[in-house]
């Protein structure tokens, strides 16, 4: 009996760590994101940085955003086919493919693609200049680390992501035109029709909100961790996979919330 008592112990005790680890991490984050707030309203802005940062984050991501769209829109046209064939429903193809790209595949995969590149460097190059002091650095040079480091970033991924998104919605949709055209044999002035006439303006301007949303998702929670790190280039090797396991699932969750209040049923 009193072994039994010592194992349920030391069960609670663990779940209780892991609760108040957990809640004090969500404080944490939120002090993190007052402190950007109030450097962001009251302290000096950094215009060339904020300029590196669009042509890091934005202008170099655009190949890997390209690529993933057009096979994106490629494989959507294909597998749309494979089902509507079966139920002579081919002309619905085009409006499938251009709902799943500027609703959810274009922001959702531009997301990710850059939390995996851009959010990783991020963490990467501030959690270096974490545990090599040269934060502090900034400090005793009378240089605000939140000001330099972390709000060029956040407001170019806020800003860089929309125009990818976008991008993305434009070769994702001629992926799909290629397939369809070229080795589904479909009239191309009629698909391109019924993409123009199916398509609303809401179906892209959520696609955009989603990418600012995941923009700030990345970028902060890059500055976050890379602020956090501790213990050399172990600590900087967590803080990068931290960051993009966290901004990957809050772009997933976030996705969720979004489309539910833009497509209430």
């Amino acid at each position: 009996m009193k072994f039994n008592l010592l194992v349920f112990q030391k069960v609670f005790r663990k779940i209780g760590s892991y609760v108040f680890n957990f809640f004090y991490d969500i404080g944490d984050v939120f002090f993190f994101f007052l402190l950007f707030i109030k450097n962001l309203l009251t302290d000096k802005f950094y215009p060339r940085l904020f300029f590196n940062q669009i042509v890091k984050i934005g202008f170099n991501s655009l190949p890997v955003v390209g690529l993933t769209a057009i096979f994106t829109g490629m494989v959507l046209a294909l597998q749309s086919y494979t089902g509507f064939s079966r139920f002579s429903a081919e002309s619905a193809i085009p409006n499938v493919v251009v709902l799943s790209i500027t609703r959810e595949l274009a922001p959702v995969l531009a997301g990710l693609m850059v939390a995996g590149r851009a959010g990783a460097a991020i963490a990467a190059e501030i959690g270096t200049m974490k545990v090599t002091e040269q934060i502090d650095a900034l400090k005793t040079l009378s240089t605000n680390p939140f000001s330099y480091l972390v709000t060029p970033r956040v407001i170019a991924g806020i800003i860089s992501l929309p125009f990818l998104v976008l991008i993305g919605d434009i070769i994702g949709v001629l992926g799909g035109y290629l397939i369809c055209v070229n080795l589904l044999n479909f009239n191309p002035s009629v698909y391109l029709q019924n993409t123009y006439n199916f398509v609303e303006f809401i179906d892209i301007f959520s696609g955009l909100v989603k990418a600012a949303v995941f923009g700030f998702i990345i970028t902060f929670i890059g500055c976050y961790f890379g602020f956090n790190t501790k213990g050399g280039a172990q600590g900087v090797g967590q803080s990068t996979t931290y960051s993009v396991v966290s901004s990957s699932i809050l772009i997933l969750l976030m996705n969720y919330i979004i489309t539910s209040l833009f497509f209430k049923l």
